[in-house]
């Protein structure tokens, strides 16, 4: 997804101008059905059927292109497709369509849109969009395709490779001292290094490809290492360890090519997405089975646990359905918008989860909401107990405690 003003950022974004937006490849439309939401104002390119009548009286049909600009009322995503549908009423009239009328517009790629938030563009909403802009998504698999002297590095999703940096450093020949050849490749590998951790994200574990003709790309992979244990730098240490080598022809990017028709690449794609997500999960049901007090579902006990700073720096972890940010109950979207806000402020992790995948649904089972704590608390759910008890005694229900 791209933004049609060259000169727009996230941070000019203008609540009342709105937000132009345009799709490129298929996995925008999953961003989109994201961004937009009930009561959201959404114009786009759209064909409407109108029928006139003649003065001979006969009713002639005939479908015309226009710009139409409708309040929603409901999306349709269809993942197979890569299609979104965006229906609501007509906000703004024009020759062809009259105020109020129904209207689904059907997003098209290559085809600009311009989106208005209701209740504006909050914290969620800008990192939606931060996420659907950016070159550099988290699933998005790293490659470092590289030879002597040379090293293209690209960002792979499942539909482009966007090179996002070129690094080339003077090599000498091999003729000449030992000692100049390495110093030489030396250098080339930290140059290389330097550029990779400055134009790509590591923050959340990610997949890196090294790819090379001969031992250029292992010979990288063990400077990563070596510099990781020099310096004692655990993210290094893990990208080090993380980094599949290939074999490729050449260090150029066409080389990539063959690279990825290899199975063990394939396999590394194949597991790629929605890693971080869903190993944060698996470390939540492992915290609930332990019973240990750091994990706790439900929006209540969750609310009480962020109030109290319990889901903070040293590991606290808010695990969110994106959901809650599609309600049409505006005070419900701000409340959870609220939460993630304080836990980020506290300096922990706010994770917001797709239903439509495997990790969302997980967490939809649960309640759509669940936090992982930096501390036990064993009695968060006291109240909802004991609310519960004194509703049941009114309504002449014994209550049995197990």
């Amino acid at each position: 997804m791209r933004f049609v003003k060259k000169n727009q950022t996230i941070g000019s974004v203008d609540a009342e101008t709105g937000v132009a937006l345009l799709p490129i490849e298929p996995e925008d439309m999953w961003h989109a059905n994201n961004l937009i939401a009930v009561e959201d104002i959404v114009k786009a390119h759209a064909v409407r059927k109108v029928s006139q009548t003649s003065s001979t009286g006969s009713v002639i049909s005939e479908r015309v292109h226009t710009d139409l600009t409708i309040r929603v009322t409901s999306t349709f995503f269809d993942p197979a497709a890569s299609s979104l549908h965006v229906s609501g009423t007509v906000i703004r009239e024009n020759a062809f369509v009259n105020l109020g009328q129904y209207h689904t517009l059907d997003l098209e790629l290559n085809r600009p849109f311009t989106i208005w938030k209701s209740s504006g563009w909050d914290s969620v909403a800008l990192q939606t969009l931060q996420e659907a802009t950016t070159d550099d998504k988290p699933d998005a698999l790293v490659a470092v395709v590289m030879q002597e002297g040379l090293a293209n590095i690209c960002l792979i999703t499942d539909f482009q490779t966007v090179i996002k940096q070129r690094v080339e450093s003077s090599i000498p020949k091999k003729r000449a001292a030992a000692k100049e050849t390495s110093g030489g490749m030396t250098n080339f590998y930290e140059k290389t290094l330097s550029t990779l951790l400055r134009c790509i994200d590591f923050s959340n574990p990610r997949p890196l490809l090294l790819a090379s003709p001969g031992f250029v790309a292992q010979d990288f992979r063990t400077y990563m290492q070596t510099e990781g244990a020099k310096w004692a730098d655990k993210k290094l240490q893990r990208i080090a360890k993380d980094s599949v080598v290939v074999h490729s022809s050449t260090g150029y990017v066409h080389s990539l090519n063959e690279v990825l028709k290899s199975s063990e690449v394939q396999a590394t794609m194949r597991d790629k997405r929605f890693t971080t997500e869903t190993s944060l999960m698996d470390q939540f049901y492992e915290r609930l089975r332990k019973d240990d007090g750091r994990a706790w579902y439900g929006a209540k006990p969750v609310e009480k646990a962020v109030a109290e700073g319990a889901v903070g720096r040293g590991g606290g972890v808010l695990l969110i359905n994106n959901s809650f940010f599609r309600s049409m109950d505006i005070p419900t979207r701000k409340r959870f918008v609220g939460l993630v806000d304080k836990v980020k402020e506290d300096g922990g992790e706010a994770k917001v989860l797709s239903s439509d995948h495997e990790s969302g649904q997980r967490l939809d089972a649960l309640g759509g909401i669940a936090a992982i704590l930096t501390y036990p608390i064993y009695d968060l759910d006291e109240d909802e107990d004991e609310d519960e008890e004194v509703n049941d005694t009114e309504r002449g229900v014994e209550t049995l405690v197990i």
